[in-house]
């Protein structure tokens, strides 16, 4: 997310007295903030009118509230900024909530407006239209903060304070509740001006001792997450990678932060797929950065040096073997040790040319080959169909998954995952809001048919404002993965795992979308770059068989 290295001096601006759905309204353009993302009901019916009057900011209405927060997420992830989503409270909240929850799992910065029953209310448990009791506490765990306003004038600070969280440290979703008297009552406020705030630097005795091991090492590798992407560190990962001839392997969360063509980078682990363990294994000194870490089974031997760089403490107390631990952003971090080392007189000059990198790419390359030919031939329709610079969203089916390890992000583009909350129905709602926030470029989603079907009311949402995305809807009649677990564990006993499907072309031309239907890849290619030069929303359909994903191969 935007960052800076000083934080700029807070502004006060004194405002005449004003509703709280003003102060709401003004509080947000102050942030910066030129779309939200909602869906109407009377809690929050005087926001709805403060923003008719906003000159700064765009309201795109959806059809459901999942797809508020979806498309704030998707929103966010291409603009580099928070997306915001206002919603109602209780269903529309609790509706809201698994893409809240993603949003979580991929540390992006998501605000939640949710409403609230009526302040005088509260807590006592009278059964008031959408009342959840103790509803903040729902959203604790799946999100970094959150709050709720009882006067008018703390709104301004509240939504200051949301951003704050959003955009230092580890990004993440917030929630706020306001109830709907104080939307609509008037009284003395002070908006406050956006703020930008400092990175968090490194230690230096602590980037002294990863220079030294980095220096000393014979065959270091880095592994690189989502927190790279946030932090905008591709050239500091490179510009290392590059100074030490050290193998970079990714998660599908940093795809995008180092081109795909890159000597040094080998490509992505997920699941069962990649070489990120046999590389491990084989590396003296491990740099991680901005990483969970998530590679089942694999332990530090002894005489390893794992280095960890993030700015998220939790992620430091975890027990990877980790020897040196800094806190820090990763930007920040990995740009200290490049300068470290160069003082110590490494010049990059007798290092390799990636023939290490090479190795274990080729054999990566050879793995997706032999054992995905089928699934990695369509992964490949998608890339030669789309520039460089595309947006893929990565649904949860399965040339979803592949794509993950698959599909060359090059420089420019970039691709959006859910992270480790794998949830049906993310790919077409998130890919709305990425869409807003990419203007020309082309944003492509994945979905699986059974996916697709959590949201296909939302075409009416494309058609309506204008967002001229392409949705590829792979049609294999199942939800795919569970039923090859079927057919693979459970002796092909069948239940509950394949379904009925509409007329996906009578289904777009309902909301007035272009649609085509194709069966081979190189259609699909051709389809693609076609449906990518128009300019209007358009829906592919592909006829597939169910295939074997990339963590349940047999």
């Amino acid at each position: 997310m935007p960052s800076a290295t000083t934080i700029s001096s807070q502004k006060v601006l004194n405002m005449p007295e004003m509703t709280g759905a003003e102060a709401l309204r003004r509080s947000l353009e102050a942030e910066g903030v030129d779309t939200v993302f909602a869906l109407p009901g009377v809690q929050i019916m005087a926001a709805f009118d403060a923003l008719h009057d906003s000159k700064a900011i765009r309201l795109v209405s959806t059809r459901h509230e999942q797809t508020t927060a979806y498309m704030a997420d998707g929103y966010a992830r291409v603009a580099r900024k928070p997306g915001v989503a206002l919603v109602v409270p209780g269903p529309g909240a609790l509706n809201a909530s698994a893409a809240v929850g993603t949003a979580y799992a991929a540390s992006s910065p998501v605000l939640l407006i949710s409403g609230q029953i009526p302040s005088a209310s509260l807590g006592k448990g009278e059964g008031q239209l959408h009342e959840v009791e103790e509803q903040l506490d729902i959203f604790k765990p799946i999100v970094k903060w959150n709050t709720r306003v009882l006067s008018v004038s703390e709104i301004p600070g509240a939504i200051h304070d949301a951003f704050k969280q959003m955009t230092t440290g580890r990004p993440g979703p917030v929630e706020l509740e306001i109830p709907p008297d104080i939307l609509a009552a008037t009284g003395d406020v002070e908006i406050l001006e956006a703020e930008r705030y400092p990175v968090k630097q490194p230690a230096e005795d602590l980037i002294a001792r990863a220079a030294e091991a980095l220096a000393g090492a014979d065959r270091p590798a880095i592994v690189i997450g989502g927190g790279t992407l946030r932090a905008g560190a591709g050239q500091e990962v490179v510009a290392l990678a590059e100074l030490l001839d050290a193998p970079i392997v990714g998660t599908p969360q940093a795809k995008g932060v180092v081109p795909a063509g890159h000597p040094q980078y080998v490509g992505e682990q997920f699941a069962q797929v990649g070489i990120n363990g046999e590389l491990l294994e084989d590396s003296d000194v491990i740099l991680l950065v901005g990483t969970r870490f998530l590679l089942f089974g694999f332990e530090a031997k002894a005489g390893q040096t794992i280095i960890k760089i993030d700015v998220d403490q939790r992620e430091l107390e975890k027990d990877h073997g980790t020897t040196i631990a800094i806190d820090a952003d990763a930007k920040s971090g990995l740009a200290a040790i490049g300068a470290a080392l160069c003082a110590r007189g490494v010049d990059g000059v007798s290092a390799g040319q990636g023939d290490r990198a090479l190795t274990y790419r080729k054999k990566l390359h050879k793995f997706l080959k032999d054992k995905a030919p089928s699934q990695i031939a369509w992964v490949k329709a998608v890339r030669e169909a789309t520039d460089d610079d595309a947006v893929i969203i990565s649904g949860m089916t399965n040339i979803g998954y592949w794509s993950l390890i698959a599909y060359d992000v090059r420089e420019g583009g970039e691709m959006i995952t859910p992270g480790y909350f794998g949830n049906l129905g993310f790919s077409f709602p998130t890919a709305l809001g990425a869409k807003i926030a990419a203007g020309d470029r082309a944003v492509v989603a994945l979905c699986g048919d059974g996916g697709f079907m959590y949201s296909p009311q939302e075409l009416a949402t494309a058609k309506q404002h204008g967002i001229n995305l392409v949705v590829v809807v792979f049609d294999n009649g199942a939800f795919g993965a569970s039923r090859w677990d079927q057919e693979h564990r459970y002796g092909d006993r069948e239940i509950g795992t394949e379904f009925f499907n509409p007329d996906w072309d009578t289904l777009a031309a309902a909301f007035g979308i272009r649609s085509q239907g194709v069966d081979t890849p190189d259609d699909l290619k051709t389809a693609l770059r076609e449906a990518v030069a128009l300019d209007e929303p358009s829906l592919i359909h592909v006829t597939l068989p169910v295939m074997a994903p990339p963590f349940q191969l047999v």
